[in-house]
Parts: structure tokens; C-alpha cells; sequence
């Protein structure tokens, strides 16, 4: 995969001893050399971290320096100590590259009621700051910084020609892998652009970016306390906002890299064996084909059929029957990996084994649920669960 850096960033990331292991980096910076526009989308839940609370005070605005992130502790639970060391955290970050306490924004990630080590973010935000680069290992490092029980670093990189010709940059880096649920979840995802964006134009673009991925995925239906998505634009490749058909079609590539970067959480959602991809058709309105989607999603004897490599469409039917939305079962039809099982409110003769084997020797697994009361539907990306889900998640803290 090609990676395309904007112009006017340097990423790094070091290990400040959060992480017990010294191979495995803690600490990430994130630096705009011209001050950049600023959007965020976070977690809905009224339990947010102190750097959730921080940053929601200050986006959309303009004048941005610098992101510091942390892994191994969420700054959650924290009380007004944790909102102090938040603060700092995002001064500090964009102080080191000149900019002012309040161009800074932060992002923490990892366990809930647990007060940050101070000398250690200080110390690594300095040695960060000492190592920003505007290279391709800055970048990954930057992604592989954020990292906690993620099994590799997750990053999408486009390239967008306007109609004027100038070509513009976006790069997204993103971590997650469980305690995952819309609206957003535990994840943590900085996208930076080195086109200009009028702060009102970034925020709606993300937000309805962010509902169309980031708000389609889920692994087990929890959501975090951290979950932040930011967006940054520099106008370093193109200093006047985006306005008309360009902006269209700004919109356009920062959906699709959300998507694609929203997808490789649940790709590699903890003990995961597949990415189950659900696609919910014929519904009356966007919200009820939304509803049904998470409900299947999230619904325990769908993930383990699916673990199992069992096609038991009454699963997944069922499960679409409880989301409290009104349909006509009659007209439910249903296919798995390509194969029909359920057509108009009937089984359909299918070969088990066939189909339990397109189930099996495939990562992927797919989902086409159709309810012929209207002409909208959704796309909806969960994972299978696993024995190996409940030992990760049995023994995080000890």
C-alpha cells in the first residue's frame, strides 16, 4: 500500500515507559507546522475521559499545532486531576513545537481510573518532539504509538485531484479492537489534510464521515469512555477553504478513507476469526436498517454461529425481530456468503456443508438481510466471538 504524507506534518511516537515492554511505543505526536482548522467527533457516553472533555471545548476552531496521544492509560475516571494532566498534556505537545498552550489537543487510550504518570508523558512528549519527522516510518510509528491490544498498526492514505488540478493529501491513522459499539468506540483515529477547511465545513463533514463508518461498527456493543475522531486541515497544498464541487468531492475521499479506516478495527477486533460485513436492504428509513444492523451485530448467538462456522439463518432472522422495529416478516429474505437460506418468510433447501465451508475457509463472512418496505439500507461491519475474546477480556487488568 502506497502512503502519501501531507504536506506540513511531522509524526512520532517513543516509549516513555507506559508499556512495560521497551520495544513497544507509548507516546505519540502528531505536528502541523502551519496552524491548522480542527473538527472532532467523540464518545457519547456520559462517562468520558478527561481528554474527551478537553478537546470537545475547543473543536471546530482554528489555529492547531500539535496532538499528543497515549496508550496503556484512558485518563478516565480521573476527576479533576485527570482534566489538569489533559490540559498539560495538550500544552505541553504544542509548546514543544512553538505554538501556544491552547493549539494542542490529546487523546488517551487504555485503562479506565487510572492516573496518568506525568514525568513520564512529559519526558516522552519532549523526546517526541525530538524525533518528528515528516516520513513514512514518522507516520507509522505515529499509528503504532496509539496501539493497545491492536495486533498491527491501522492507517489509510488518499490522494485527491481538485477540479483546478492541485492535489491535496489526506492520511488517516487509527487504533482499536474491542470495547467497540457506535456511536464511535474505544477507538482513537486522527485524520490530517493538507488542504484548508473553514472549521464549520470540517465538522460536518466529519460528523457525517464518522456516521457512515465509524458509526458502523461494532464488536461487542460497549462504548468507550476516550473514543475521539479528529480531524486536521493545514492548507498547506491548497491555502483557500474547499467551497462548491471541490468540496464535494473532499467529502467524497474523507467518507471513503473513514470507512476504510473504520473497517480495520473490527478486522481486527480481539481473538476475531472474521469480519462479518452486514448489509440491511428494503427498509422504510436509514435509522430502522441502522437499528436492525446493530442488533445482529451485537447479538451473542449470531457472533458464536458464525465462530462456529454454522449457518443458522433462524439466528440472524430472529435477531432482526427483536430490534423493536416494525416490518412485515413475510417479506424477509435472507443470504449468506452469496447463498440464499430464507426467501419471503420461508427457508429456502441449501447444502450445510457448502455453505458452512464458505463460512469456514473464509476470514470474511457476509450478510444480506432484504425487507421489502421501502428503498434504504446500510452497511454494517461487526466480528464473530471467540473463546479467545473472553480470555482478553477476562484478565486485562491482572
Amino acid at each position: 500500500m502506497n502512503i502519501y504524507i501531507p504536506k506540513g506534518y511531522r509524526f512520532a511516537a517513543v516509549h516513555c515507559g507506559l508499556k512495560s515492554d521497551p520495544a513497544q511505543l507509548d507516546l505519540s505526536l502528531i505536528v502541523s507546522d502551519i496552524p491548522a482548522a480542527a473538527a472532532g467527533v467523540f464518545t457519547p457516553n456520559l462517562v468520558c475521559g478527561a481528554p474527551v472533555q478537553v478537546d470537545r471545548n475547543r473543536v471546530p476552531g482554528n489555529g492547531f499545532r500539535a496532538v499528543v496521544v497515549n496508550s496503556r492509560c484512558a485518563n478516565a475516571c480521573t476527576g479533576e486531576q485527570g482534566i489538569r494532566n489533559a490540559e498539560e498534556m495538550a500544552a505541553l505537545a504544542s509548546q514543544t513545537v512553538g505554538g501556544a498552550a491552547q493549539q494542542g489537543l490529546v487523546m488517551s487510550t487504555g485503562v479506565i481510573g487510572t492516573a496518568l504518570p506525568m514525568d513520564k508523558i512529559r519526558n516522552g512528549i519532549v523526546a517526541a518532539s525530538e524525533k518528528l519527522t515528516a516520513s513514512e516510518n514518522g507516520f507509522l510509528n505515529a499509528s503504532r504509538g496509539m496501539m493497545t491490544t491492536d495486533t498491527k498498526e491501522k492507517y489509510v492514505t488518499k490522494l485527491l485531484t481538485l477540479g483546478n488540478s492541485e492535489t491535496i493529501t489526506l492520511a488517516g491513522i487509527c487504533k482499536g479492537a474491542a470495547m467497540m459499539a457506535p456511536k464511535l468506540a474505544t477507538m482513537l483515529a486522527v485524520i490530517v489534510t493538507d488542504a484548508a477547511l473553514e472549521p464549520v465545513d470540517a465538522q460536518n463533514l466529519l460528523r457525517n464521515s464518522a456516521e457512515e463508518s465509524f458509526n458502523c461498527i461494532s464488536v461487542e456493543g460497549h462504548t468507550s469512555t476516550s473514543d475521539t475522531l479528529l480531524l486536521l486541515a493545514n492548507g498547506a497544498a491548497q491555502p483557500t477553504p474547499l467551497y462548491g464541487d471541490n468540496l464535494e468531492l473532499f467529502a467524497k475521499t474523507l467518507r471513503e478513507l473513514c470507512i476504510e479506516l473504520a473497517v480495520k478495527i473490527p478486522e481486527d477486533g480481539e481473538g476475531a476469526s472474521h469480519l462479518i460485513t452486514i448489509d440491511i436492504e428494503g427498509c422504510k428509513t436509514r435509522e430502522d436498517a441502522k437499528t436492525i444492523a446493530r442488533k445482529i451485530a451485537e447479538d451473542a448467538l449470531v457472533k458464536t454461529a458464525i465462530c462456529g462456522a454454522d449457518p443458522n439463518w433462524g439466528r440472524i432472522v430472529s435477531a432482526s425481530g427483536t430490534a423493536g422495529v416494525i416490518y412485515n416478516p413475510k417479506k424477509v429474505s435472507l443470504k449468506l456468503n452469496g447463498f440464499e437460506l430464507f426467501k419471503n418468510g420461508e427457508p429456502i433447501p441449501f447444502d450445510k456443508t457448502t455453505v458452512s465451508d464458505s463460512i469456514r475457509n473464509n476470514r470474511k463472512t457476509h450478510i444480506l438481510l432484504t425487507f421489502g418496505e421501502g428503498n434504504t439500507g446500510i452497511r454494517f461491519w461487526t466480528t464473530d466471538l471467540t473463546t479467545e475474546y473472553v480470555r482478553l477480556n477476562s484478565d486485562y487488568t491482572t
